[in-house]
C-alpha cells in the first residue's frame, strides 16, 4: 500500500507544526522537513505536493533560510504560506521589500480570482491571519494576484506552473476556512486520497522498522509513558523478542512509578524488560545543580551512560546491538534544536542528544514526525491498554524539571508525595483525561505557617495544570475551586515540609509547561 506524502518545507515558522496537524486531520500523510533539506531527499519521497511554511525571516536578507529554489520545479504542487509566499516571488523574479503598512493579527481579504482552484467554494471575503512585515511588490512572470488585503496581495497562482501561495496563515484557528482552503489544495489540487489511517501507520512503518533492523538486535529507551511505550510495541511487533526494552530508574521518578511501570510493560504489553535502579548514579550527577539545562543535559548523560551499560551486557548475551529505540515526538524536536527549521532552542530534551560515537548504535524514532493525539490513536489501534495511552506526559527528566534548586533526596521525596496528592485528587474528581498534564512543582521558597498553634518554616508547592492540543502551546487550567481545596489541604496537612499550596496561571506562552 503506497503512501502518499505531502512535504512541509519549514523556514522556522511557530505554526508548521499546526500546518501538519491540519494535513493530518484529512487522513493525509505529511512529514516536516527543514528547508535546507537536500533537494535529493526531498525527491525521494515522491510529494504528492510541498508546502512552504512561514518564518521570521526576510528572503532579501544575507541569513535568509538558504533553502534550495530548485525545489519550485520538482512539479509537485506547491502551496507558499506567508514567508512560502515571499520565497516563491523573491527566487522566480519578483520583487519583495518591507511593506508601508505591515500586517498583523486579524485582517479580511478579497478574493479577486474565484475560478482558482485554491478557493474554490470559497466566499468573497475571508476573515484571515496575517503576521508579515514585507510584500510582493511585483509578481514573478506567469503569476496572478487572486486574493487582495486593503494594504497588501494576499494570493497569488501560476497554475500552469502548480504553484499558489497565500499571505495569510490558513493553519490557525483565526482563519475560520483556512482547513477549507488547505483541503482544496489536498484534494482538488493534489488529488489525495485520504486514507492515511493508524492502521496504515502501523502496516508501513513496521514493515520498515523489520526491513532496517534485518537480523539485528534492538534496545529502547523505555519510560513508560505513551510515547515510548507506543514505540516499543511498534518495534516488538516488527522483530519480536530481537527487541530488548531497558527501563532506567533515575531518582527522580513519580512515586512507585519503578514498579508500576515495570509491571504494565511486562504483564500488559509482554515487552522483554530490563529495569536498572541507577538513581543513586543520577542523583550523584545532579548534586549541587541548580541550573535547568544543566540539569537536563546531566541527566541525557547519565541516560546514555546507563544505556552504554547496558547495550555493551546485552551485546554480549545477543552478540550484538545495533540499533536503539526513542520515543522522540514532534515537539520534542522543534524545542530542542532546530533540526526542522531555523527555530530557536527553547530547551533541551534527551530523547533527541546524541550518542557517543563509540557506541556506534543507530537511532529508530518511529513516532519522531507524529504529535501526541496521533500515538494514542496508534496505540488503540495497537491494542495496548487505556492505562498506558491515557497517561499524562511526563517529562524525559522527570521530577528534576519539577524541583527549582537543587535537587536532593529529601526534596525528591517531598515532590513525589505532594504530586501523587495532586494527580490522585484530579483523578477523583474526573478531570484527569480532561487536562493534558496536572502535576507539583516544588519552589526553593520557604515561609512561615502556622499548625496546631506551632509556627513552620517549610517549602512552597506550586499546582499546574494545563489544556492543550499537542504541547507546543498551553492554557492555564481552571480548576474547580472545591478541586483546589482538597489538594492544597491535603498537602499541608500530610506532606511534613511544605506548609503552602499556590496555583500557576501562566499560560504558553510566555510561560513553559514545565517550569524548568
Amino acid at each position: 500500500m503506497d503512501t502518499q506524502t505531502i512535504v512541509i518545507l519549514d523556514f522556522g515558522s511557530q505554526y508548521t507544526q499546526l500546518i501538519a496537524r491540519r494535513i493530518r486531520e484529512q487522513n493525509v500523510f505529511s512529514v516536516v522537513l527543514p528547508c535546507t533539506v537536500p533537494l535529493s531527499d526531498i525527491r525521494s519521497l515522491h510529494p504528492l505536493g510541498v508546502i512552504l511554511s512561514g518564518g521570521p525571516s526576510s528572503v532579501y536578507d544575507a541569513d535568509a533560510p538558504a533553502a534550495d529554489p530548485r525545489l519550485l520545479e520538482l512539479g509537485a504542487p506547491v502551496l507558499g504560506i506567508c514567508y512560502g509566499l515571499q520565497f516563491i516571488v523573491h527566487h522566480l523574479g519578483g520583487k519583495v521589500r518591507p511593506a508601508s503598512k505591515r500586517e498583523y493579527g486579524h485582517a479580511e481579504v478579497t478574493i479577486e480570482d474565484d475560478s482558482t482552484p485554491l478557493f474554490a467554494g470559497m466566499p468573497l471575503s475571508l476573515q484571515v491571519w496575517m503576521s508579515h512585515g514585507d510584500e510582493a511588490l511585483e509578481l514573478p512572470p506567469g503569476f496572478h494576484r487572486t486574493a487582495v488585503t486593503s494594504n497588501a496581495l494576499a494570493g497569488i497562482a501560476n497554475e500552469e506552473r502548480r504553484i499558489w501561495a497565500v499571505q495569510f496563515h490558513p493553519e490557525v484557528h483565526h482563519t475560520p476556512l483556512g482547513p477549507a482552503i488547505l483541503k482544496n489544495f489536498l484534494f482538488a489540487i493534489c488529488g489525495a486520497r485520504g486514507d492515511w489511517t493508524p492502521a496504515h501507520f502501523i502496516e508501513t512503518t513496521v514493515a520498515g522498522i523489520r526491513e532496517r533492523v534485518g537480523p539485528g538486535h534492538v534496545i529502547c529507551a523505555l519510560s513508560g509513558g505513551v510515547d515510548s511505550s507506543v514505540a516499543a510495541v511498534l518495534v516488538h511487533r516488527a522483530i519480536g523478542d530481537r527487541l530488548t526494552c531497558i527501563f532506567v530508574n533515575n531518582g527522580v521518578l513519580r512515586k512507585n512509578e519503578f514498579v508500576n511501570v515495570q509491571r504494565n510493560l511486562r504483564d500488559k504489553l509482554g515487552l522483554q524488560l530490563v529495569a536498572v535502579d541507577a538513581s543513586q548514579r543520577f542523583l550523584r550527577q545532579l548534586a549541587g545543580v541548580i541550573d535547568p539545562e544543566t540539569k537536563r543535559k546531566r541527566i541525557g548523560q547519565e541516560f546514555i551512560a546507563v544505556f552504554e551499560d547496558e547495550a555493551n551486557r546485552i551485546a554480549r548475551e545477543t552478540g550484538g546491538v545495533d540499533w536503539l529505540v526513542q520515543g522522540t515526538l514532534y515537539p520534542d524536536v522543534i524545542e530542542s534544536s532546530s533540526v526542522k527549521g531555523p527555530s530557536q532552542t527553547i530547551k533541551s530534551h534527551h530523547n533527541v542528544g546524541g550518542l557517543p560515537e563509540r557506541m556506534k548504535l543507530k537511532l529508530i524514532e518511529p513516532l519522531r514526525d507524529l504529535f501526541k493525539d496521533e500515538v494514542r490513536r496508534i496505540g488503540r489501534d495497537l491494542g495496548m491498554p487505556e492505562e498506558i495511552l491515557g497517561r499524562q506526559p511526563f517529562p524525559g527528566p522527570g521530577l528534576a524539571v519539577r524541583i527549582l534548586g537543587e535537587v536532593t533526596p529529601e526534596r525528591v521525596a517531598l515532590l513525589q508525595e505532594a504530586d501523587d496528592i495532586v494527580v490522585s485528587e484530579i483523578k477523583a474528581a474526573a478531570l484527569y483525561s480532561r487536562v493534558w498534564q496536572s502535576f507539583a512543582v516544588l519552589l526553593p521558597v520557604m515561609s512561615v505557617g502556622v499548625m496546631g498553634d506551632q509556627r513552620t518554616y517549610a517549602y512552597t508547592a506550586a499546582v499546574r495544570a494545563v489544556h492543550s492540543e499537542d504541547g507546543m502551546t498551553a492554557d492555564w487550567a481552571p480548576l474547580p475551586h472545591d478541586v483546589l481545596k482538597r489538594i492544597s489541604s491535603r498537602i499541608v496537612n500530610e506532606v511534613r515540609g511544605i506548609n503552602r499550596v499556590v496555583y500557576d496561571i501562566t499560560s504558553k506562552p510566555p510561560g513553559t509547561i514545565e517550569w524548568e
